[in-house]
């Protein structure tokens, strides 16, 4: 008999497996569809402080390891494939992948999102080198050093004002001559002595050898560039949620994350969005790891209402 998983978790980072480890806990056969490596964006983190229970950290990847480890102790299973399409709507669900084609009752997507970078040269080898996307996860780790946000909305407003507690110098490069962000951190951030802003000039060239030294910042409107030298720089322009598979089939905001709440739950039954890829305040591995939980809980409850 062609075999119906009770759960098809789609993404092998901390909402994924936390989602694997209390679906196989709770006797659901369960299997994790994964392109790359355990642990998604946060295999690519160098050193975690933030996740409760390593008081001397962790490396992105060695967590996601265990997390898998923890899946499969319990009876998950993971394929490597690329997930191609997946047909959300009818009651047992298909997702059409690389190894082949995978039908269950319940599927959580937990493909995460992606941080929009710069497109410069050198960028993704300096990543953890001097080039950062999350201050909140590597803040810390410039205490007392100077360093630069790009973007100016909302994430890189209080990027910049948490950056100002810790560092001794915050630079913020923004293409336009005024903040995007809420008025709420326009006061608190020209208040801030330690903070400095180059308005209508942009990222143009990275500064490195082995790791990042500086910048070229161009004005977009003259042309003009000037170097500037820092210990790190923080790209905040926003990120990209992984929901091309959910398109046309599950609710999305304006800017493509998938619409459910703290219960995980979206627009069609049975299909719950997890981590970073949902609509939601905070993405971080600890809120990832709780939408784990969520979905399961309710997936659970919506199998016990359609046997």
């Amino acid at each position: 008999m062609e075999k119906i998983y009770d759960m098809i978790i789609i993404g092998g980072g901390p909402a994924g497996y936390t989602a694997a480890i209390y679906a196989s806990r709770a006797g659901l056969e369960t299997v994790v569809l994964e392109k790359l490596s355990a642990g998604g964006q946060m295999a690519l983190t160098s050193q975690i402080d933030n996740y409760p229970g390593f008081e001397d950290g962790i490396d992105g990847f060695s967590l996601g390891e265990k997390m898998e480890t923890a899946a499969q102790k319990y009876g998950a299973k993971t394929f490597l494939a690329e997930v191609l399409s997946a047909d959300l709507t009818s009651r047992i669900k298909t997702v059409d992948t690389s190894e082949g084609i995978f039908r269950g009752k319940t599927v959580v997507i937990a493909t995460g999102a992606s941080p929009r970078e710069l497109d410069l040269a050198g960028e993704r080898e300096l990543t953890g080198r001097g080039v950062n996307y999350c201050a909140t996860c590597d803040g810390m780790f410039y205490k007392g050093k100077e360093v630069i946000v790009v973007g100016g909305g909302n994430t890189a407003a209080q990027d910049a004002l948490l950056l100002s507690r810790i560092c001794k110098k915050v630079t913020v490069i923004h293409r336009r001559d005024t903040l995007r962000a809420t008025k709420i951190y326009h006061r608190p951030l020209m208040a801030a002595e330690n903070v400095e802003f180059i308005w209508n000039s942009r990222v143009s060239q990275l500064i490195y050898d082995t790791r990042l030294k500086g910048i070229v910042a161009e004005n977009v409107d003259t042309g003009e560039k000037s170097e500037i030298y820092c210990d790190g720089i923080f790209v905040s322009i926003g990120r990209k949620p992984a929901s091309d598979i959910a398109k046309g089939q599950l609710e999305m905001d304006q800017n493509g994350y998938i619409k459910a709440d703290e219960t995980t739950i979206t627009n069609i039954e049975g299909v719950y969005a997890a981590g970073d890829v949902r609509t939601k305040p905070v993405r971080q591995v600890v809120t990832a790891v709780a939408d784990g939980a969520a979905a399961v809980h309710f997936a659970e409850e919506y199998l016990a209402s359609h046997t």
